[in-house]
């Protein structure tokens, strides 16, 4: 990791690590997906489940990612991917991150055109019940998801400290040909740095100390994203504990070349920062202040997806103690 992988106090960005995790899954799934078609195809990115930065990386270390398939449906398939960081003077590791990917093959015929997916030989029989089980349970989001997609973020004029106006920010990015694959469309991980930075901004701006991410929800790829589009990445603060802050951010594509068209909403995502001292501890984070009846439904909404969280830690940590 180089010093413009990472911010002013040496920790790698968030979106540094989520494009590596993507780049992993992408070639892993492109490569399962090409092993028994008779077309030719090119796996897109259309689901990260919940992504945990158990660990900050730091310029000088050397990151190593690993992906692993674990279940196939039909017309998708589930990469698993792991990050390790190294420290090259001593050679000891430790787990940074963990996350699911979730690609559906399109044909390079016709990139509309999604083809079926090779099977997955399973050790067990239980693993692809659970794959199912996981399956089922992100189409669900994904569907509950598309209905809240309406939301826009508005500027407010003299915002309040620590109101969500306050700290709510926006980044205009045009797509060039480096961003996207050779088919012409955007590199999901690509995308998910730019999210990353805006939210890191908007968890900046409220707590005016260094931030890191601490993770991911669910991100959705609602639709591709073409070369040429101009896209507007929006995030706004939605919810605080008293050491994390819950940052809600969407990407809006306009594909300016064809009027015909309009903007859509192509992706969205909530992200969790902590706020740290100089040293590397926690710091507490300030309250946000909700004004409207739309800021109060949003806090109460994240604050019940931080208790879920909280509570499946828990039985998770109780799991591993028993074992």
């Amino acid at each position: 990791m180089r010093p413009d992988d990472a911010n002013i106090i040496g920790n790698v960005h968030g979106g540094t690590i989520l494009k590596l995790i993507e780049e992993a899954g992408a070639i892993i799934s492109t490569r399962h997906c090409n092993s028994q078609s008779e077309e030719d195809c090119v796996a897109a990115l259309a689901r990260v489940e919940r992504t945990d930065f158990l660990s900050p990386m730091c310029i000088g270390e050397v990151a190593h990612v690993s992906a692993e398939i674990t279940y196939a449906s039909k017309r998708s398939v589930e990469v698993q991917v792991n990050v390790l960081a190294e420290n090259i003077l001593n050679g000891d590791k430790r787990v940074t991150n963990r996350a699911t990917l979730w690609y559906v093959p399109l044909s390079l015929r016709n990139v509309d055109k999604v083809l079926e997916v090779p099977p997955v030989q399973y050790v067990t029989e239980g693993q692809e019940e659970e794959g199912r089980k996981r399956y089922e349970a992100q189409k669900l989001e994904r569907l509950e998801t598309k209905e809240k997609n309406g939301d826009v973020i508005l500027p407010v004029i003299h915002p309040e400290p620590y109101t969500v106006g306050y700290s709510q920010s926006s980044l205009i990015h045009l797509v060039g040909p480096s961003d996207c694959t050779l088919h012409g469309f955007v590199h999901g991980g690509v995308t998910m740095k730019l999210m990353d930075e805006v939210a890191g901004i908007v968890a900046a701006r409220h707590c005016k100390t260094n931030i890191v991410t601490a993770s991911v929800d669910a991100i959705n790829f609602h639709r591709k994203i073409q070369k040429g589009c101009v896209i507007t990445v929006s995030g706004r603060m939605t919810f605080t504990s008293n050491k994390s802050m819950e940052i809600e951010v969407f990407v809006d594509a306009d594909p300016i070349v064809e009027d015909s068209k309009g903007s859509y909403r192509a992706v969205s995502a909530f992200f969790t920062y902590v706020s740290l001292n100089k040293e590397g501890k926690p710091l507490p984070v300030p309250q946000l202040k909700t004004g409207s009846e739309e800021d109060k439904k949003r806090f109460e909404e994240g604050k019940g997806r931080y208790l879920q969280t909280k509570a499946k830690r828990q039985v998770e940590k109780q799991a591993l103690t028993q074992q």
